[in-house]
């Protein structure tokens, strides 16, 4: 997903990616139906249409989120070897550095504020998260690491934490910093 909402994607799209972003943004819990038709370019009206409650339109951004990771994994996909395919997806969080800085990861802020919640919705994002762990354990397992698993918690729990640190900071170097210091243990690891 772009800093802006796909024009030409249809209105059930537009308007999850649209959820996706100023939840991101602002929050579930400050994040008004109006915010997001604004952002999809949609009237407010039609958002009932396809989405009857905020909480429908929580899970539609979780799927935009899922969407968004089905496109990120097979273009990684492509890379030559597990290492270098690794090494690509930190450079992509790292490409995502002032977003970062500003809002914290997309996946990983609305997983934490999803948690408060009891609907079960936070499993849901759970699960999103989860395949992305899951792709990169594979990575580490095609390294031929036998503590594949171990590796890709690791990974991705510097990329959660350099996330945090980087909104927490406003500091968009720090995530550029820890993404050379990732890239370098990858190597190692190769």
């Amino acid at each position: 997903m772009t800093n802006s909402v796909a024009r030409g994607a249809g209105k059930r799209e537009r308007l999850a990616d649209a959820a996706a972003k100023v939840f991101h943004e602002q929050g579930v819990e400050k994040t008004t139906i109006a915010d997001i038709a604004r952002v999809a370019e949609v009237p407010v009206g039609n958002v009932y249409y396809y989405f009857k409650t905020k909480d429908q339109l929580v899970q539609a951004a979780i799927g935009a989120h899922a969407r968004s990771l089905h496109e990120i994994l097979p273009a990684l996909e492509q890379v030559a070897t597990p290492a270098e395919r690794l090494r690509a997806l930190v450079e992509g969080w790292v490409g995502q550095r002032d977003l970062a800085a500003r809002f914290g990861c997309p996946s990983g802020t609305l997983a934490t504020e999803l948690d408060k919640r009891t609907d079960g919705l936070d499993r849901e994002m759970a699960a999103v998260m989860g395949e992305l762990l899951t792709w990169i354990e594979q990575q580490f397992a095609a390294m031929g690491r036998a503590d594949a698993r171990e590796l890709a918690v690791a990974l991705l729990a510097s990329y959660q934490g350099i996330s945090l640190l980087t909104n927490t900071f406003r500091d968009p170097d720090m995530m550029a910093t820890e993404g050379l210091r990732l890239q370098r243990w990858i190597d190692s690891l190769a």
